[in-house]
């Protein structure tokens, strides 16, 4: 095809010459049409090339994106993918407040160290740079991980902003932030078992977090309330705490209940823990002893042989039950611990906590209808809350005679504190157990219950944990002006073998006012010990029961419980504060 457009060729001179419209030569169609048909298979062959480009384009296009795909893939995953850098959460989750809105736990941006070992010069003077600002760092670890084949290694998470500029003022390769969500606890160690806590990924680990997780993380971020109110808390905590160390107890536990709506109003578990720093705190102080711990609760357990007595009709007016001497069941031997040594009636079995009446009642109504009451009082089960930590009890494998007697005054069966508080929060509720919860109750929302014990029995159990108040062994928990009702309770730890009776439960459950049934509070201390104040008891008349009278008196205005204006009350008030102390009057104890 060349050899037609040399500059000798007619056809050349003939196209130049019809392109300047210049006359052509007769033979000129001729030329023409052997022209054009050379033009189209020049056409031809260019639109050929250009196809042939277009696909060699294309491709290469999809090859150097799909290397440039496996480039970004390799630089997070490493040639072994060994790691991944975590996906962020989508959504916010939502704050935990309290009752009135006070915020308990909160989600804050920090920043996080992650390294890419492939891009670190020296793994060993890298991590040795870096402890000097991050010292919980260990610089083995740290150099065995930097000295890995992966693309990705987390360095430490949740930096301070202090923390992220001393890391960044080295300037050492291969290290990257990002930034990622930190749940962060206020009020640290105030209600810790309550709000539990959540992992680094914000999936709740314990207490509310767990039990309202999915609320927490899909309600929009909305917050999410919990019953609690931290102003009775912060004063239930302050008294425990308090009472633990002057009696060196090894535990306390102090529970608040509305006994209308089942809200935990405070939940108190000692020791305990900072939520911000989980990770840190021993076993025994993340134990949320108020669920999760099962205690033998000793002559607490009385008010429910009682109810069992008023609902069997056992102890008529003027009844008594001789405990004159000690009461042989199935090989063992029950005492009183001050034995009135005489017949009682049932007010004084109770005032006076005679484990002996007790026995001689339950034995008398039976094992079959004491089971059948404590299961309707929910003692038998689970605290049906919330939270998971609650736990079941612990029972006797056979329920015979002697099981019967020991169980009427707290021995033989474990159960949780929340459940003990629920069950005193029914026979302060006019025989309606209502199930404890940790959401509050809007304004006007109707509560279930279910009617467990009647009115009456209720309120015969009621009037006689008065009457312990006032002329038994809870006198320390009467709070002038509320009219307490309540009942002391001492039960010595089980032990291979048997009971120690040097390691006591000491416990108080009271109800407040009196004359309108309100709220209960449960205080328990394990293992206290007796001192020159109490003259060496550790029971809970002399320990638990002051406890729960002073919280009783701090909190009662934070709930709207107004105080009686008791005259007489008043001046005993005054004349305790100007007098000096008698030489003790010991009344009657578990």
């Amino acid at each position: 095809m060349i050899r037609f457009w040399r500059k000798s060729n007619p056809i050349r001179r003939t196209l130049e010459a019809y392109a300047d419209s210049r006359p052509l030569p007769e033979a000129a169609p001729e030329n023409l049409t052997r022209v054009l048909r050379v033009e189209n298979e020049d056409a031809s062959i260019i639109e050929d090339a250009r196809r042939r480009l277009a696909v060699i384009g294309f491709t290469m296009v999809i090859a150097f994106g799909g290397l440039g795909f496996r480039a970004i893939e390799l630089a997070f995953t490493g040639s072994e993918a060994v790691a991944t850098i975590p996906a962020q959460a989508e959504a916010r989750r939502g704050d935990l407040v309290d009752r009135n809105g006070q915020v308990l736990a909160t989600t804050l941006e920090t920043w996080s160290l992650f390294a890419d070992p492939q891009l670190v010069w020296d793994a060993r003077e890298t991590a040795e740079a870096l402890v000097t600002v991050l010292p919980d760092l260990d610089v083995d670890e740290l150099t065995a991980d930097l000295s890995s084949r992966r693309r990705f290694v987390w360095v430490q998470r949740n930096l301070t902003p202090r923390q992220r500029q001393a890391v960044f003022a080295l300037g050492m390769p291969g290290l990257e932030f990002r930034t990622e969500p930190r749940r962060v606890y206020p009020r640290g160690r105030l209600a810790a078992h309550a709000i539990g806590h959540a992992s680094r990924d914000m999936d709740g680990l314990a207490g509310a977090e767990q039990a309202f997780n999915s609320a927490l993380t899909n309600d929009g971020g909305r917050p999410v309330p919990l019953s609690i109110d931290m102003g009775v808390q912060f004063h239930v905590d302050e008294v425990l705490r308090r009472y633990m160390a002057e009696f060196q107890a090894q535990s306390a536990t102090g529970i608040v209940l509305d006994v209308e709506t089942g809200e935990i109003l405070s939940l108190v578990s000692l020791p305990d823990f900072d939520p911000n720093r989980a990770g840190e705190a021993a076993s025994g102080e993340r134990l949320n002893r108020a669920l999760q711990a099962r205690y033998e609760m000793g002559s607490t357990f009385k008010a429910f042989t009682v109810a069992l007595a008023l609902e069997q009709g056992i102890a008529e007016p003027g009844e008594t039950f001789d405990a004159t001497n000690p009461l042989h069941v199935g090989g063992y031997t029950i005492e009183d611990f001050h034995a009135e040594n005489r017949a009682l009636t049932l007010a004084e079995i109770f005032t006076h906590s005679s484990n002996i009446g007790s026995s001689l009642i339950a034995m008398e109504a039976g094992a079959d209808a004491q089971r059948d009451l404590l299961q309707r009082l929910r003692l038998l089960e689970r605290a049906p809350v919330e939270l998971d930590e609650s736990a079941s009890p612990l029972l006797p494998r056979h329920w015979g005679p002697t099981e019967t007697a020991t169980i009427s005054y707290g021995h033989g069966i474990a159960v949780s504190p929340l459940a003990v508080a629920s069950a005193f929060a029914a026979i302060a509720n006019d025989g309606v157990y209502v199930r404890p919860t940790l959401r509050p109750v809007r304004p006007g929302e109707t509560v279930a219950g279910e009617q467990v014990i009647s009115p009456e029995v209720a309120q015969g159990v009621l009037d006689l944990m008065r009457e312990v108040v006032e002329n038994g062994t809870g006198g320390r928990a009467d709070a002038p002006g509320f009219r307490v009702a309540g009942k002391t309770g001492t039960a010595e730890i089980p032990t291979r073998g048997g009971y120690d009776e040097d390691r006591l439960i000491s416990s108080f459950s009271a109800v407040f006012p009196y004359d309108d049934p309100q709220y209960v509070v449960l205080v328990i201390l394990e293992e206290p010990q007796g001192n020159a104040s109490t003259y060496g008891y550790a029971t809970g008349g002399w320990t638990a029961a002051p406890a729960a009278g002073e919280i009783i008196s701090r909190i009662a205005s934070i709930l709207g419980v107004e105080q009686e204006d008791d005259p007489l009350a008043r001046s005993a008030l005054v004349r305790a504060a100007l007098t000096p102390d008698p030489e003790p009057v010991v009344r009657p104890d578990e």
